[in-house]
């Protein structure tokens, strides 16, 4: 029997918590609701869940701590819920790990299209790989191995990344040696419903490059193109 994807949605508004529980729920979902990091925490720690939708303008335990602490934990996708003008901590949100972000006020299937995208590039809706799909990609001694979600360094051990990093690999790597600029990578990733948000891209490729161990300032894997985006400089092999 398929078992729903469970959601721990974590926002102070109780309105916006039965909302967005109410809907999910129709949409086949689970859900678990919290009103503040306490309550996160005791859920996050006596529960199994696929995602997490975090407000970051939480009471007590803000919710750029509550993501630090998520993903040091586990490496579980997350969504942030964030206000128009808090644009400094979505992009600390970003660099910490966060996979996508809501602004509010939004349209609950925005979220729901937002949390199926998440969960479809994370292989946690329920939607098996396919053999064609499946597939293993080998770069300057490092391994991506799709069909489980697995990069492993040249000396074999595995690096974690989440969904977001995965995915701008996986773009990367089916295009090496091929300037994508940002529009590309904003495509590629997440729609162009997503709308403008450059900085969103570099926070993604910068993390990307830190777990590559590819100095920025001397890239030698993700090489920046002044006015144009990004590059993967090495060749790629597909099997």
């Amino acid at each position: 029997m398929e078992t729903m994807p469970h959601i721990l949605v974590i926002d102070d508004d109780r309105e916006i918590r039965e909302l967005i529980g109410r809907f999910l729920e129709r949409q086949r979902l689970r859900v678990t609701t919290a009103r503040d990091g306490r309550e996160a925490r005791r859920a996050f720690l006596n529960g199994h869940f696929q995602l997490v939708v975090l407000d970051l303008m939480l009471p007590g335990e803000g919710g750029l701590d509550l993501a630090r602490w998520l993903r040091a934990e586990t490496n579980v996708p997350i969504i942030m819920l964030t206000a128009m003008a808090e644009e400094t901590d979505r992009i600390i949100g970003l660099e910490l790990g966060a996979d996508d972000y809501v602004t509010k006020p939004f349209n609950p299937r925005e979220l729901l299209a937002r949390i199926r995208a998440v969960l479809r590039r994370t292989g946690e809706g329920n939607e098996p790989v396919t053999e064609a799909a499946a597939r293993t990609y080998r770069f300057s001694g490092w391994v991506l191995d799709t069909a489980r979600r697995r990069l492993a360094d040249p000396g074999g051990v595995e690096v974690a990344i989440t969904g977001g990093e995965y995915d701008l690999l996986v773009a990367l790597l089916d295009r090496p040696n091929r300037v994508l600029t940002r529009d590309m990578l904003l495509d590629l990733l997440r729609g162009r419903q997503a709308g403008p948000f450059d900085r969103a891209i570099d926070v993604a490729v910068s993390r990307l490059r830190r777990k590559l161990e590819d100095d920025g300032r001397h890239a030698q894997l993700i090489k920046t193109v002044r006015g144009g985006g990004y590059v993967l400089s090495t060749p790629v092999e597909r099997s």
